[in-house]
């Protein structure tokens, strides 16, 4: 379907409703794990430690204050509807909604933009008569479609058929967060549900690095650079954290890279996992994500608040630029 094109009106599909309160959307096992009920995903301690936890909750007390103030700073305040599910105060689209003084509604006829915005990696989303639907364009993050879209756009590939290369390659799920990359030698076979990418070589010899890119309104606006020992680079858990500009880690042409690359996937909101091979120092854009959790917690008090600042400033922009207002506004009543 052409980008930007109307959409007739369909049911959403996911027949979720949002829970009573942001913790129904997890199920608490007797052994510290969780399950986040919608995409099936199990969270244990070697995942999210009580020290990550903790400063989670340091952050979102402070973020609470600053949103109260975003609602009384006088500006307008947008309503957006996001379907089928709404996102928890776990997810970075959340701050960024509510330091933009959003309001967020679940009639979509009453909001002035609609957000498709649901935790699996193939979706179907929601289409209504006459209306642009943000992230509607992207309802397959499968790694397979992933790589496939970034050798289009970079004229090099990252997937490969893993009977026919020789060498190390990457395998990983299919799925979105599952977080279970691991390295094989080639030529071997496909296993089911599997995805196989080049061995992208990210580290100095001792830490590999990882540029967690952020698109809002299709356009890459800054970058975390993620650290960990190269021995364990397949962790979650990261060693150091810092903000950067684009300019800063990436080149021009490396920037446009990423720019065709969110126009294609047609990413309204996403956080992409940039990768740098040190041999042929080429990027390789490996994940999509398109509700992304955060903001990491290793960031610098400096650096988390100018990520705040600068996610509900890019979120308001990409509102007051969306199509729906200009409809709503030359409406009657």
């Amino acid at each position: 379907m052409p980008d930007g094109q109307t959409l007739p009106t369909i049911t959403p599909a996911s027949a979720q409703q949002p829970g009573v309160n942001w913790f129904s959307d997890l199920q608490f096992h007797w052994d510290a794990s969780i399950t986040v009920r919608k995409s099936g995903r199990r969270i244990t301690l070697r995942d999210l430690t009580a020290g990550e936890l903790t400063k989670f909750f340091g952050y979102f007390g402070v973020l609470l204050v600053q949103a109260a103030a975003a609602r009384m700073s006088g500006k307008k305040r947008y309503r957006v509807c996001f379907t089928p599910d709404r996102p928890r105060p776990w997810y970075v689209v959340w701050s960024a909604a509510t330091l933009a003084g959003v309001k967020i509604v679940r009639d979509a006829d009453s909001a002035d933009a609609v957000f498709y915005f649901e935790d699996v990696t193939i979706g179907a989303p929601p289409r209504f008569e006459g209306r642009r639907v943000l992230n509607a364009g992207v309802a397959d993050i499968s790694k397979t479609t992933v790589a496939e879209a970034f050798g289009k756009v970079a004229g090099y590939d990252l997937l490969i058929d893993p009977a026919k290369h020789v060498g190390p390659a990457v395998e990983k799920s299919e799925a979105n967060g599952a977080h279970d990359g691991r390295l094989v030698h080639c030529p071997t076979p496909a296993q089911p549900g599997k995805s196989y990418q080049l061995f992208i070589d990210s580290s100095d010899g001792d830490t590999a690095f990882d540029y967690r890119t952020t698109i809002i309104n299709r356009k890459p606006r800054f970058v975390l650079v993620k650290t960990k020992p190269a021995s364990d680079r397949f962790s979650i858990h990261n060693e150091t954290v810092v903000m950067q500009p684009l300019g800063a880690v990436f080149t021009a042409a490396e920037i446009d890279i990423i720019a065709r690359f969110a126009q294609r996937m047609q990413l309204d909101w996403a956080a992409l996992d940039v990768l740098r091979d040190q041999a042929s120092q080429k990027i390789y854009i490996v994940d999509v994500n398109k509700t992304d959790t955060g903001p990491a917690v290793d960031l610098s008090l400096k650096d988390r608040e100018a990520l705040k600042r600068d996610i509900a400033a890019a979120f308001r922009e990409m509102l007051e630029e969306h199509p729906d207002l200009d409809v709503k506004a030359a409406t009657p009543g």
